[in-house]
């Protein structure tokens, strides 16, 4: 780790994020009228990174790039470089993340954005590493060559950043029209019969979810599906969503020692997750177990939203009756180390009989199904009785 005993200006921020980078030998501005003003006067393009404090991606990144000084020397030679906490500024995360879906068809975080000292983005991504691998561009070459085309033709890069604003622009007038036919700008049911045909052609029928890895829980889509289904009186909606809910429930991206989900799962049948979770990712994924159990009766579905609130009231909840927005992907430093275990430990934990049901249930082999290590899960199936009590398939 490349710390500087002299921290840069984000020493003074009270955001955890900012704070993370405080000691980077990036010469990092916090989001203000300083870094654009020096921007302007030096003609330099902006170089904007945006995250948060439990971002497993972000950690990545300032591990390889930020606090390597070969990278820092190319950011605060040529470029402003800006540091913004998502958290604390949702306001520019979804801007910016707007022009990055636009420009790339994805997003997510780090989100890197480059910017004209006028705040015209005409470039972006996500996470890079620091030289290119495995078929992404780095960070090194990606800033050498912006540099290059800066100095050789900097109006071009202006030029694009005004028709990328003029573009989404039009986007947004284009949606707004959408929106108010019929009048009083609310969409008519037509949209919302194109929504559930989308969510029908997207549907994973092995596995449940919508789409390929990494699979996400989308809890806000389950709900739409489950007053879809009501309203509409579409069996298959309802098919769809429960599906999902007991294949996630089943799956690694469930914690079935400590409760609560994780982010997303990066393979399609639900088994490993991104350790991260999130506080508002469990608060609509229990409000979507709740919906369902209120239209089924299913106990697994009541039982999964307890086990969550039980999850959030223990370990996201401050002293003083706060909740903290987010656990981090990485333990000590290693991602998921609270969340995989092997064979000697769960023995070490239940004794050698009690261990034998528990690995037999949850998956656990000696191989493991995790990088030698495992991630206890429900995929294999379950127990009659089990199964029974929960109104659960006991097939996998």
């Amino acid at each position: 780790m490349t710390t500087h005993k002299t921290p840069n200006r984000l020493a003074n921020e009270k955001s955890p994020y900012l704070l993370q980078h405080a000691h980077n030998p990036v010469d990092w501005y916090p989001w203000g009228e300083e870094a654009f003003a020096k921007a302007q006067s030096e003609n330099k393009p902006i170089f904007l990174s945006v995250g948060y404090s439990t971002c497993h991606w972000c950690h990545v990144m300032e591990r390889e790039s930020f606090e390597d000084q070969e990278v820092a020397k190319l950011l605060n030679d040529h470029y402003v470089a800006i540091k913004v906490d998502r958290e604390e500024r949702p306001d520019i995360d979804a801007l910016y993340m707007s022009v990055c879906q636009a420009l790339t068809g994805s997003g997510g975080w780090p989100l890197t954005v480059l910017l004209t000292p006028e705040k015209k983005p005409f470039y972006a991504g996500t996470y890079f590493p620091k030289r290119q691998m495995f078929g992404r561009i780095g960070l090194m070459e990606v800033l050498e060559q912006i540099h290059r085309k800066w100095e050789q033709d900097g109006e071009a890069l202006d030029q694009l950043g005004d028709e990328l604003l003029a573009d989404l622009q039009s986007l947004d007038r284009k949606n707004a029209g959408h929106a108010g036919e019929g009048g009083a700008g609310v969409p008519g049911e037509e949209l919302l019969h194109e929504a559930y045909a989308l969510y029908r052609r997207q549907f994973d029928e092995e596995y449940g979810g919508f789409g390929n890895a990494p699979k996400f829980p989308s809890p806000h889509n389950l709900s739409f599906l489950l007053a879809y289904s009501q309203m509409y009186n579409q069996p298959e909606a309802l098919r769809m969503v429960e599906k999902t809910l007991e294949s996630m429930y089943r799956g690694g991206m469930y914690d079935h020692v400590g409760y609560g989900f994780s982010r997303y799962s990066t393979d399609r049948e639900w088994l490993v997750p991104h350790f991260e979770k999130m506080l508002y990712d469990n608060a609509l994924l229990a409000i979507a177990y709740l919906e369902a159990f209120q239209i089924t009766g299913k106990p697994l579905y009541a039982e999964v939203a307890e086990q969550i609130f039980t999850y959030v009231q223990r370990d996201m909840t401050s002293p003083e009756g706060a909740f903290y927005s987010a656990e981090d992907a990485d333990s000590e430093g290693v991602e998921g180390k609270f969340y995989v275990f092997s064979r000697e430990e769960i023995e070490e934990a239940l004794g050698l009989e009690d261990m034998h049901s528990y690995c037999h249930v949850y998956g656990i082999t000696p191989e493991g199904n995790f990088e030698g290590a495992n991630i206890p899960n429900l995929l294999q199936g379950l127990p009659d009785d089990m199964a029974e009590r929960m109104g659960m398939n006991p097939l996998g």
